[in-house]
């Protein structure tokens, strides 16, 4: 188990605990004073496979982490909106990509840092894309194109590599799910 962070209760500012609260099976922050129990969740990351012509967007970043490599156009889902949502609204954020979403690509359980990524195939409407604030470049890749050492995220550059076999195999589309440990 990871330590928590969590020292101060987010509703009154008193010291928190770290119990089991009775009815529960994992140790949380409790407050002290009012009892409040702060949960902490996996973070979700949303985004898309954009595909034009056999070719994938990728979106070189110009934020840390892992400033100037390259990744698919994903961020974290914000409240009140759908996994779709988030990943069109990233897709258009990063890459200034229209797509249409063609279902859930790959789920991505990266453990280490408790974050699951909900991926989207999707396919551009056009080739035009206009790179974001938090993007150096954007550009279309073939495979043999891809700057696979350049590759920003583990859980994106396996993504990746089972897009392209599945291409490679002359196979459809199909749910991708795995752990990164």
């Amino acid at each position: 188990m990871h330590p928590s962070p969590i020292q101060h209760c987010n509703l009154c500012g008193a010291a928190v605990e770290h119990r089991v609260p009775q009815g529960d099976t994992h140790v949380r922050a409790v407050c002290t004073a009012c009892a409040h129990i702060q949960y902490e969740n996996p973070r979700n990351i949303v985004g898309t496979l954009p595909v034009w012509e056999r070719r994938v967007l990728l979106c070189r970043r110009a934020i840390e982490p892992r400033l100037g490599l390259w990744t698919l156009p994903a961020g974290f889902m914000e409240l009140h909106e759908t996994s779709e949502q988030g990943a069109l609204r990233e897709t258009l954020e990063e890459a200034g990509a229209r797509v249409e979403l063609e279902g859930l690509y790959s789920v991505v359980n990266v453990l280490p840092v408790s974050q699951v990524y909900l991926l989207y195939r999707a396919r551009l409407l056009e080739p035009r894309w206009e790179p974001g604030e938090e993007t150096l470049e954007a550009a279309l890749f073939a495979e043999h194109e891809v700057p696979w050492e350049r590759i920003a995220f583990r859980a994106v550059a396996e993504t990746l590599r089972r897009y392209f076999d599945e291409q490679r195999a002359g196979r459809g589309w199909a749910l991708q799910a795995f752990d990164i440990a």
